[in-house]
C-alpha cells in the first residue's frame, strides 16, 4: 500500500496519553506501521556510563502507531489523505482542502 503518511509530514496525535500534540515525523517503519515523531511518546531510558557517553535517565521518542497520527494541511486542520494522479505522476492531496500535498 502507498505510504499516506512519510518522513517530514507535520502531524497531531489523535489518540494516546499524547493526545492533541503536533510534531514532525522523523521516521516511518511501515513494516510495523508504526513511525517516530519528535517530542512525542516520550519515554525515559536508563543508560548505563561509558567511556564514551555521560549516562543517566535520557528522554527518548518511541515509536506510535500511524493510524493515531492524521496529517495536518495548509490551514493547520487535521485531514485524511488521498491519491490522485496528475499527468503521470500519483501525487497525496488534503481530503478536507483538496490541495496536494508534495509538490
Amino acid at each position: 500500500m502507498a505510504a499516506k503518511l512519510k518522513k517530514g509530514d507535520k502531524v497531531v496525535v489523535l489518540a494516546g496519553k499524547d493526545k492533541g500534540k503536533e510534531g514532525t515525523i522523523s521516521s516511518v517503519d511501515p513494516k510495523t506501521g508504526k513511525a517516530i515523531v519528535d517530542g512525542i511518546n516520550m519515554v525515559v531510558r536508563h543508560t548505563r556510563q561509558s567511556q564514551t557517553s555521560q549516562g543517566g535517565r535520557l528522554p527518548k521518542a518511541m515509536p506510535i502507531e500511524l493510524s493515531n497520527l492524521a496529517i495536518l494541511d495548509k490551514n493547520g486542520k487535521p485531514t485524511r489523505v488521498g491519491f490522485k494522479i496528475e499527468g503521470d505522476k500519483k501525487v497525496r492531496y488534503a481530503k478536507t482542502t483538496g490541495d496536494v500535498i508534495d509538490a
